[in-house]
């Protein structure tokens, strides 16, 4: 495994470059040097805008960005390519949702579930939407461990759900929500589900026709590819039905002095010129995830998630959210330590070369739920290693003393 790790570690400019301990992983991850070289190439030898123009360079350009499309579609095994829209992240994705079939299509006295476990990015949409048609927000919250039971989902669902919207992964718990069975409960009641993918997506195998949901978001920055990409797979019947979100070239038919027809889907939701080199990019991160796959990621990301835990486990005054399974918060873990702010631990940390995160996580109303006002978060990729994560926990078990304890 050592060996598969220093392989993976030494396609990672920025580790060889920076002595840094790369713990924010959840925040984004760091870009192998194929991404960077397959955007390189894209500039260098066939950068034209594609979808415009009739001459080769512009035609190649186009079958580059068809192709990132088709493998963004295989990778999470949408039916077509056509049901991917390349967008700037999962925040936009998610925005796309609530905007252009939320906006449209929600009435007054209809109901939106939410989890309280959301990213803001899949909460604040929500709201502007509950303003602006009547729709009513309903909160589906967690127990203190961040289990979503689906019992409770149940109940929460009648005939004036018309949306139902959960994250795969939580940000802060690091734990797999069980979505498929959420979806069918949504589907029971009529309403259409929407996940936030941008957790799940880089770090375990996710099925969109399995999983049997509606719509799906995530960014292609977390899952090794750059940033201002990202997609969302949206069900080819809802697609076709919402209107567009953006609105300028590219993404129309035909244009009158007072109208329009717009294009197919996708192409009606990605207005303007596209980020091609981007949605190239995010191809390569997920080849490069392809050639050690899944297997592989989810066996080091345990190895080290189970490792850490169980060390910070034995610090005293370090508390961690979420399942004492260590196998449940799959790379992730959010902590709290007696007496010292979070953002007071993440600048010791920094100060001995270890990126962790601090703040609300943009999941304040959770961490209020919790009785929390931040926290501090340590998340890892396959690319860590077992010795980052002792430099780490040394360091966590250093941290009052500094602070002028007396442990």
């Amino acid at each position: 495994m050592k060996d598969v790790v220093k392989n993976i570690r030494g396609q990672m400019p920025l580790l060889n470059n920076r002595s840094t301990i790369y713990l924010d992983n959840a925040a984004t991850s760091q870009k192998p040097m194929c991404v960077l070289d397959a955007v390189m190439k894209y500039y260098e030898q066939n950068n034209a805008n594609p979808l415009r123009g009739l001459y080769d360079l512009s035609v190649e350009a186009t079958e580059d960005y068809d192709k990132a499309r088709k493998t963004v579609a295989d990778f999470i095994n949408a039916p077509k390519k056509e049901d991917i829209v390349f967008t700037r992240n999962a925040t936009e994705s998610l925005n796309l949702v609530a905007y252009s079939y939320g906006m449209n299509f929600l009435r007054n006295d209809d109901e939106i579930v939410v989890s309280i476990m959301e990213h803001h990015s899949n909460l604040l949409p929500w709201q502007q939407v509950s303003r602006q048609t009547g729709a009513k927000l309903v909160f589906f919250e967690c127990d203190e461990k961040g289990y979503l039971d689906p019992e409770v989902l149940k109940k929460l669902c009648n005939e004036h759900t018309k949306m139902v919207c959960i994250t795969h992964i939580s940000n802060l718990f690091g734990r797999v929500n069980d979505i498929r069975t959420f979806a069918k409960i949504a589907h029971y009641n009529g309403a259409v589900f929407v996940c936030d993918g941008a957790q799940s997506v880089p770090h375990i195998p996710v099925d969109v026709q399995d999983l049997d949901v509606d719509f799906l978001a995530f960014s292609g920055h977390k899952m090794y590819g750059p940033m201002g990409i990202g997609a969302l797979y949206g069900r080819t019947e809802l697609l076709e039905k919402m209107p567009p979100f953006l609105y300028g070239g590219e993404m129309i038919e035909y244009v009158t002095r007072c109208g329009a027809t717009y294009a197919e889907v996708p192409h009606k939701f990605e207005a303007g010129t596209v980020n091609a080199g981007g949605a190239i990019g995010m191809a390569e991160g997920i080849r490069f995830m392809q050639r050690f796959g899944f297997e592989t990621i989810e066996r080091i990301e345990e190895e080290l998630t189970v490792y850490a835990f169980e060390k910070m486990r034995a610090i005293p005054h370090v508390e961690i959210l979420g399942s004492d399974d260590p196998r449940e918060h799959h790379g992730i873990l959010t902590f709290v330590l007696d007496g010292v702010h979070p953002h007071d631990v993440a600048t010791i940390f920094d100060a001995h070369g270890i990126a962790v995160r601090a703040g609300h996580h943009c999941v304040q109303p959770l961490h209020k739920h919790l009785k929390r006002m931040s926290t501090t978060r340590a998340s890892m990729a396959f690319y860590n290693t077992k010795e980052e994560i002792d430099a780490f926990v040394e360091c966590l078990a250093g941290i009052r003393k500094e602070m002028g304890f007396a442990d």
